[in-house]
């Protein structure tokens, strides 16, 4: 988060749609991919916001709660905030082929495979969109002498993707996550609040029309309906923000995913554009986008703390990234069938890891070990892959 300037108001005869093109120059030499500016109304997206934490599908995301309606009321943030800048970087490495979503599902088909969410198979995009949005700020201080200014990436109660659309950037999709007609959904938002009266951009119309595919394929069921996921049930978060056991239901579903899932974005038929990132920071690290399950199990903790260096998958934890593997290899022990030889290999990697497990990885291993091929805890959702 860059630090908040309080400087001299901006001297009079302030012209803010020449700042505005200049900040769209200094953000694409900075590699962001767009710039909006919205104003501060939106809608109906606190009462939106409300309604979801008053039936608890936040989850254990207490500080989602403890905000409040703080997350839906940017000047309550920060006070005097009159716009709000969002950028757009998109994350798709530059080495994705044409056919990267149809190769996605097949991997997604291979039990033996661990398969970690696009976005955090290269460096920590906290980072990477921090420090150009830090630099922007830089950028618009030195322009413009507002007395608000503050940038923020992940690092606030910022009601993102409601911001975005209201800027224009995209609508929100039924998946709930933004959609850009020449970018599909496979980006980063962030945004910068300022007191600077910029011009603001409009919004935009929906392009879903009567699509129901992310819904239709979400493994768990977590899109419970247009525009609403409950958390507890999405993989994301039973992957990442859940600290503790994953509930047994949704182990099976999980199939072979041990951070993140993409399985809403890879059906939506608007990311067939989805764009291509020139940066290196997003580029697959360790191996992340070909490894198989077995790999992963093999690293100690030391060796987990080395290879997610600099990575979004640091902040679970090494338990939390045991937990998840170990419901991965006993999904595996189910798909594969009794005499494929891996079947052996799985067993003996998840018997060695009991005598060292704490209780919560402990107790996922014996659930694996409990996984028997052609078992009927539940296919994973990969053969629900759409057409």
């Amino acid at each position: 988060m860059a630090p908040e300037h309080a400087n001299p108001a901006p001297a009079q005869g302030f012209d803010g749609a020449r700042l505005l093109r200049d900040i769209r120059e200094r953000a694409q030499a900075l590699g962001l991919s767009q710039i909006a500016v919205s104003d501060l109304q939106l809608g109906d997206t606190e009462a939106h916001l409300a309604r979801w934490l008053e039936q608890g599908m936040h989850g254990t995301m207490d500080y989602m709660a403890r905000h409040g309606m703080t997350r839906a009321r940017p000047s309550e943030l920060l006070p005097g905030t009159l716009r709000v800048i969002t950028a757009r970087l998109d994350y798709l490495p530059e080495q994705a082929p044409p056919g990267w979503r149809a190769m996605e599902w097949q991997r997604l088909g291979q039990p033996q495979q661990a398969v970690v969410s696009v976005y955090a198979r290269g460096r920590d995009y906290h980072r990477v969109l921090r420090q150009r949005l830090g630099r922007l700020a830089e950028f618009i201080a030195r322009q413009a002498q507002p007395r608000v200014l503050r940038a923020f990436t992940d690092s606030a109660p910022v009601p993102e993707v409601a911001l975005a659309a209201r800027a224009g950037l995209g609508w929100r999709g039924k998946h709930s996550l933004l959609l850009h007609r020449d970018a599909g959904s496979m980006f980063f938002l962030g945004e910068i609040y300022t007191d600077l009266d910029l011009p603001v951009d409009a919004p935009l119309e929906g392009h879903c029309g009567s699509c129901t595919r992310c819904l239709d394929v979400c493994p768990t069921r977590a899109i419970v309906r247009p525009y609403v996921v409950d958390a507890r049930r999405c993989i994301s978060y039973l992957s990442i923000e859940l600290d503790g056991p994953i509930p047994e239901a949704l182990r099976a579903p999980m199939g072979n995913r041990v951070y993140g899932c993409d399985d809403c974005q890879l059906a939506c038929p608007w990311n067939r554009w989805a764009r291509r990132s020139p940066l290196p920071d997003f580029l697959p690290r360790q191996g992340l986008d070909q490894a198989t399950l077995l790999e992963l199990w093999a690293w100690d903790q030391g060796a987990f703390e080395a290879r997610t260096e600099g990575s979004a998958i640091r902040r679970i934890g090494y338990a939390r990234w045991r937990r998840n593997l170990a419901v991965a290899l006993g999904n595996a022990r189910r798909a594969l069938t009794p005499g494929d030889p891996l079947q052996p290999l799985l067993e003996e990697a998840l018997r060695a890891a009991l005598p060292g497990a704490d209780a919560m990885v402990a107790e996922h291993v014996r659930w694996a070990l409990d996984q028997q091929p052609g078992g009927d805890a539940g296919a994973p959702a990969a053969a629900r892959t759409p057409g």
